[in-house]
């Protein structure tokens, strides 16, 4: 009788944890990358994408003509998951300046994108701003933008941030890496917590992921247990290499990270990851043969075990 109820407690915590929407999931491999076309794609560089929680907004910066600066974003839409991307449009000048713009990020809620920029007001070479909208399924909404202060940038090169809600009770988290002082290498990554009063912390070292290579562009999973980045560390294929790493809890540490394999990754660069909301689809970049331009944004996706 007692191994009857033992087992029954046993299948029911079981049942109750593979049924919460917070359990984490089990996935399989990542496919084969995809290039994603010649109307995202072109002779030019395309780099730094960014997905919209419907998958129907691909943000990403370019070099191609009709921008501003150096880089520029520009935005593409489709009108379903199956229907094709159409041609993209410069974001505009609320959020694009004669300055390098590049490498944007979506808040889980899609009010706030937040960026790398060169531009005057910064405090380094390179500093995290954000631009805010009020209506979140207009990619033309954006207003000027606001450098996020000296919690998150130094005088040193900031870039690449990736927003975490940190829904389950705790503060907002904005993940980016840095060249400053006092980190494992020549970049490592960061995090900064979100002040009550709407500024942002200190930055943190996070250990576990930075290490003696240039580890860059964090891109965390919108539950905070799974962590994208790139870096050429010990182990890579070639290039820098597309790396990840897991924790139990958003409280915990990191696991050591784990490169994404050959299927993944070529012995050329895969760059600027970026998880999508559905965590089974992975966009970069990558000059690999197959690509229409120096750098290509390419998708690669996986199924739930």
């Amino acid at each position: 009788m007692v191994f009857i109820r033992v087992a029954f407690t046993v299948i029911v915590l079981v049942t109750l944890i593979a049924s919460s929407p917070n359990a984490a999931p089990h996935f399989l491999n990542w496919s084969a990358p995809v290039n994603l076309g010649p109307t995202i794609n072109s002779a030019f560089a395309e780099a730094g994408p960014a997905i919209s929680k419907d998958r129907l907004s691909l943000y990403f910066h370019s070099e191609r003509p009709g921008g501003e600066g150096s880089t520029d974003f520009w935005v593409s839409q489709r009108s379903s998951e199956d229907a094709p991307w159409e041609a993209p449009v410069h974001l505009g000048d609320a959020i694009n300046t004669p300055f390098t713009e590049a490498v944007a990020a979506l808040s889980r809620d899609e009010h706030w994108l937040f960026f790398t920029s060169d531009r005057p007001d910064s405090f380094g070479g390179n500093d995290i701003w954000a631009s805010y909208r009020q209506h979140t399924h207009d990619p033309f909404d954006w207003q000027p933008a606001v450098n996020l202060g000296a919690g998150v940038n130094s005088a040193f090169l900031e870039s690449a941030p990736s927003y975490f809600a940190n829904d389950d009770g705790g503060v907002p988290q904005l993940f980016f890496h840095s060249a400053r002082p006092g980190g494992l290498g020549g970049t490592d990554i960061y995090v900064s917590e979100l002040f009550p009063n709407g500024t942002w912390g200190p930055a943190s070292l996070v250990v576990e992921l930075s290490g003696s290579s240039n580890e860059q562009h964090p891109s965390i999973r919108f539950d905070g247990l799974e962590v994208f980045f790139f870096s050429p560390r010990p182990g890579s294929l070639g290039g820098p290499d597309v790396w990840a790493a897991t924790r139990r809890t958003v409280s915990g540490l990191w696991s050591t990270p784990a490169n994404l394999g050959s299927i993944v990754n070529s012995a050329l660069a895969e760059v600027q990851p970026y998880i999508a909301s559905d965590r089974r689809t992975l966009f970069f970049q990558s000059d690999r043969p197959g690509g229409f331009g120096s750098q290509d944004i390419w998708m690669t996706t996986r199924s739930k075990r």
